[in-house]
């Protein structure tokens, strides 16, 4: 019979985090792949461990991964730990279970810490609609592609940032945005967590005289609806109501319909649309 893959949810921090499951599971499975197998094995020892383990990492997921997912099929059990949080989260465990899926191995994901939820539920900022960033690409023209789509989203963002990078970050963030609300959050469940409600101006200004220190999760608002509608307004008051129809209708959209999205463009009704355009 083919063995099954398991995601385990490990510790961001604080080590009473992890799971009864989670323990059994590591104590039981037949290998364990690690991100890095010298900062995971601290964890194993903490807990008595004696799992045999192998290195899973960003250098090596693509052919690790069909490797391991050949153990499983030949009957391993082989559990997936990430150097924090969850695995298959802005890591490279997704590679492997993208290949298992794909070849019918069974895999299961053993809930836990996840620093995005963790900063996410407690920085004050609406948690009903969000998107998840990560960390911003490394690549100049990806970078300023992201930031450009992040500029028109209305859903609260989570990014995650190291200490070193972090100015540079949030002034990148500053411009894109504006002054955007913020919840700054680092340290997640260790001795000196710490989440701060702010504004991008103004945490630049604290950065300024305190260096970051620890990994920081940053949680930003959303564009508000308000403010897209204002724009949209703003953007066709520089054209005649004539030109705004043309718009429209030179990419072949129906006069009826060019006329309610002029008008839903313009926050006024059709009807004074038409009555516009007969004057």
């Amino acid at each position: 019979m083919a063995g099954k893959l398991f995601l385990c949810a490990t510790p961001i921090g604080n080590l009473e985090d992890i799971t009864f499951r989670v323990l059994r599971t590591l104590k039981e499975v037949d290998l364990i792949a690690a991100e890095d197998t010298r900062n995971s094995i601290k964890l194993l020892n903490h807990f008595e461990i004696k799992t045999p383990m192998t290195s899973y990492h960003e250098y090596n997921k693509f052919d690790k991964a069909y490797q391991l997912a050949e153990k499983i099929k030949n009957g391993k059990n082989v559990a997936l730990i990430t150097d924090a949080g969850t695995p298959g989260i802005s890591d490279p465990g997704e590679e492997l279970v993208r290949v298992c899926q794909e070849q019918g191995i069974e895999v299961t994901s053993l809930p836990g810490p996840a620093a995005c939820i963790t900063a996410l539920t407690m920085s004050g900022q609406a948690t009903r609609r969000f998107a998840f960033e990560a960390f911003l690409p490394g690549d100049r023209k990806e970078r300023s592609f992201i930031l450009e789509e992040l500029k028109k989203e209305t859903r609260t963002m989570i990014i995650y940032e190291a200490p070193h990078h972090l100015v540079k970050t949030l002034k990148e963030l500053h411009e894109a945005l504006g002054d955007r609300e913020i919840s700054i959050c680092r340290e997640l469940t260790k001795r000196y967590e710490e989440t701060v409600k702010t504004t991008l101006e103004h945490a630049l200004d604290y950065y300024k005289d305190h260096n970051p220190r620890g990994e920081y999760v940053l949680i930003l608002a959303g564009k508000s609806r308000e403010e897209i509608d204002r724009e949209r307004r703003e953007s066709w008051e520089g054209l005649s109501l004539e030109e705004h129809m043309a718009y429209y209708e030179n990419q072949g959209i129906e006069r009826k319909e060019a006329m309610k999205r002029v008008a839903g463009d313009r926050g006024i009704s059709k009807r004074d649309v038409y009555r516009m355009l007969l004057q």
